[in-house]
């Protein structure tokens, strides 16, 4: 598949973060793409980052849930190209409650595949995280994770999706599934749900609330654009060979303590606010992401300076005080259902 051009694509979780970047930078760049965003919408999906293109004629927006297998198959008879971001992806969450994780990342993984394989659907990427790795040491630096390290998940969460992987594979390798697996290292930038570190940072320093720091704040992740990931996302789509998986990253290892001090300077705030709360179980010391595969077969390479990123980030939460008052309202309702019902 060389092009995009014409193509109908069923985007999974593309009311998400890195889905709706993805969703809004097909529109945007792909001539005469149609997309399929399905979403069910958790406290997490939020239809207000898709404003720009909600009346893009290519562009329609169905909630649903990808385990619901008959509406799955309904709308897979009707694309070309399935992106599976639907997940739930929060570290802590999976801790305090695995079942839906693997109700979502293994058991929806599952349904979708199902029927990409019933409508022979043109390629298949499952969107996944370097947390299928494991972690590595912090003081091995020369040590990266590669497409052929092994999977050693360490928390519900990166169980749940290298299950999904795993499924995603076997499809290819048992049935000719056309599949590739992506595996991305942390994301930042605008549009992020404020449960994770950068977003959850920078609206608490703003409002001069403290800033929990897990452990001893060196644990190290490779942190990437979500415009980045978008267009290396395309880059599989177009040219991903079936079978393969594909990392993703920025080769920009900063610990958790460097980019809390990073936010406080930029928004002019004492590190005073940092405060040291303890550890999660489980939580990984190290990722880092060896791209070689994706740069030298897709020619994808990132492009977003990191300061300028994270600089560009804390501006757009500071311009947007409504999406982010819309977000924490939502949050709140969610979590008035879910002790309405339990």
């Amino acid at each position: 598949m060389a092009s995009l051009d014409n193509k109908r694509i069923l985007v999974t979780g593309g009311a998400g973060f890195i889905g709706s970047w993805l969703v809004r930078h097909l529109l945007e760049t792909v001539p005469d793409v149609r997309v399929i965003n399905l979403d069910v919408l958790t406290y997490a999906g939020n239809l207000k980052n898709l404003e720009s293109i909600e009346s893009h004629p290519g562009y329609r927006f169905v909630r649903g849930d990808i385990g619901d297998a008959a509406l799955v198959s309904e709308l897979m008879a009707d694309v070309d190209v399935c992106v599976n971001m639907a997940a739930q992806t929060h570290v802590d969450k999976s801790i305090a409650d695995p079942t839906v994780f693997v109700k979502t990342n293994v058991l929806g993984t599952q349904v979708l595949l199902d029927a990409a394989r019933q409508h022979g659907i043109e390629k298949f990427v499952q969107v996944s995280t370097d947390e299928v790795y494991g972690s590595l040491p912090l003081e091995e630096t020369a040590l990266k994770f590669t497409e052929t390290s092994p999977l050693e998940p360490s928390s519900p969460y990166s169980a749940s999706k290298t299950a999904g992987d795993l499924m995603a594979l076997s499809y290819y390798r048992t049935f000719g599934l056309p599949v590739c697996v992506t595996r991305c290292s942390n994301n930042y930038g605008p549009n992020q749900y404020p449960e994770k570190l950068i977003p959850l940072f920078i609206l608490n320093a703003l409002s001069d609330q403290p800033l929990p720091v897990y452990g001893d704040g060196l644990n190290i992740r490779d942190w990437i654009h979500v415009e980045d990931h978008s267009q290396a996302l395309v880059r599989v789509l177009e040219a991903g060979e079936a079978g393969l998986v594909y990392n993703i990253g920025a080769n920009n290892e900063r610990n958790n303590l460097d980019i809390t001090r990073q936010i406080l300077s930029q928004l002019n705030k004492p590190e005073s606010l940092i405060q040291f709360v303890m550890d999660r179980p489980g939580h990984d010391r190290r990722y880092a992401i060896d791209n070689q595969r994706i740069e030298t077969m897709l020619g994808w390479h990132p492009k977003k300076d990191f300061a300028q990123g994270l600089a560009e980030t804390i501006q757009w939460y500071q311009d947007n005080p409504q999406w982010v008052a819309h977000v924490r309202q939502r949050e709140k309702e969610f979590e008035a259902m879910s002790l309405s019902v339990g």
